[in-house]
């Protein structure tokens, strides 16, 4: 019998993306009778160029990747048709542990900000919605993650703002402490998608993955940590199994792994909003051309 092969690519990796890292690994693929193959694009390259190239079919992404082409009334040439994360996973690291945390706190203070569209847009709208004015506060951009890392590490910056499992490495090696989550100011959001083309949605081995994958994300969300970070220990092989333990607890008590997969309304509003703020999506968006519904 032949066996179907998803080819899966990830356009940032991290232990945030564990529902999808989780369907390839946890032998959930396997169990709907398909295989998987994963890779991770280039820095500052979107998987979306992967898919469009034909040299894979689903791709990590963000339902954000669309809003250009709805705003015009295009159709993308790529589909989101599920959730992986419905919030925001980047954590605030400070100096010194903060039991009273208040973004508010960034004022007049050098932060390290990721400095990719989307992480900075969703960063400046938490300062928003907390009451801060982005330009109160030194935005440091120091780059690729590893270099953010590198620079916090030597000494740079008052606060370092990182996707799991490096905030949760910096504060097991006591370079800094945990203070926020963005995820908290922003809200439920259209943060993360699975995203393909409508020929392979067409297809039977999408159904079977999408199966798979709200296996996957079921399993990440009410699995014991230890549990899910030993089946991802050859994804991070730098990261010790209680650090990715631990940041796969923080991304289940955020909540970012709902049973819901679909890219509901609501949440993709806040996401326009967050791009409306930033002064990249000035028009109307029509939700029908940025998602569709899941196969199967």
């Amino acid at each position: 019998m032949t066996i179907d092969t998803v080819r899966i690519q990830f356009t940032r990796f991290s232990a945030f993306y564990s529902p999808l890292i989780a369907t390839i690994c946890g032998g959930f693929l396997a169990a709907e009778g398909l295989a998987g193959e994963s890779s991770v694009s280039k820095p500052g390259v979107s998987a979306i160029k992967a898919l469009s190239e034909g040299e894979v079919d689903v791709v990590q992404s963000a339902p954000s990747q669309a809003f250009a082409f709805a705003e015009r009334g295009e159709a993308p040439p790529a589909l989101h048709f599920a959730q992986i994360n419905c919030t925001d996973g980047f954590f605030l690291v400070g100096r010194e542990p903060e039991s009273r945390f208040e973004i508010g706190n960034l004022a007049g203070r050098r932060v390290i900000v990721d400095h990719g569209g989307q992480p900075l847009h969703m960063f400046r709208y938490a300062c928003h919605k907390g009451g801060i004015d982005p330009a109160s506060l030194e935005a440091i951009d120091a780059g690729a993650t590893d270099d953010m890392i590198a620079a916090f590490r030597a000494g740079e910056g008052d606060y370092i703002h990182l996707q799991g499992p490096a905030p949760q490495q910096l504060e097991a090696d006591g370079v800094g402490s945990i203070v926020g989550r963005v995820g908290d100011w922003v809200g439920r959001c259209a943060f993360s998608s699975l995203a393909s083309t409508p020929a392979w949605l067409a297809g039977k081995p999408a159904t079977a993955f999408m199966r798979a994958f709200r296996n996957a994300r079921q399993w990440v969300a009410e699995a014991p940590p230890q549990e899910i970070a030993e089946s991802e220990r050859s994804y991070f092989p730098d990261v010790p199994p209680a650090v990715l333990a631990d940041t796969i607890a923080a991304y289940q008590n955020l909540g970012c792994w709902s049973s819901q997969v679909e890219i509901v309304p609501h949440e993709l509003a806040v996401s326009i909003d967050v791009f409306r703020l930033a002064g990249v999506v000035s028009g109307e968006v029509d939700a029908a051309l940025v998602a569709v519904a899941p196969p199967g």
